[in-house]
């Protein structure tokens, strides 16, 4: 118990000091660089706030979900090892059955279409 405390007040200690040293340390008149929404040097020539098209965040959207199946079924091959493997392969195959059949649903309705 007696540890436990004094690792806490250290933490805090450790904390505040780090916290004061910050304000302390850091700048606090900043410059026109510092200040342009960029930072790089140029001056902005338009609007930072252009409209992106839908179909951008669909396709991002539509290649997490494939990444994130990748993912899941990336330990398919040892499911062999398991008591029932063809529970976990009908499972497997469903999955990937319901995405490819999204795919081509998206893919009819024209969604990955980038022109239109």
């Amino acid at each position: 118990m007696n540890m436990i405390m004094l690792m806490m007040a250290l933490s805090l200690t450790l904390s505040i000091l780090l916290t004061a040293l910050n304000f302390w340390l850091a700048q606090m008149n900043p410059d026109s660089e510092k200040l342009s929404p960029y930072e790089c040097g140029f001056d902005p020539l338009g609007s930072a706030r252009l409209p992106f098209s839908i179909r951008f965040f669909l396709v991002a959207i539509l290649f997490l979900l494939f990444d994130l199946e990748i993912a899941l079924l990336l330990p398919l091959p040892w499911a062999i090892q398991l008591q029932n493997p063809t529970l976990t392969l009908i499972w497997a195959s469903t999955l990937l059955s319901l995405l490819a059949l999204g795919l081509v649903y998206e893919w009819m309705q024209g969604a990955l279409e980038w022109a239109e």
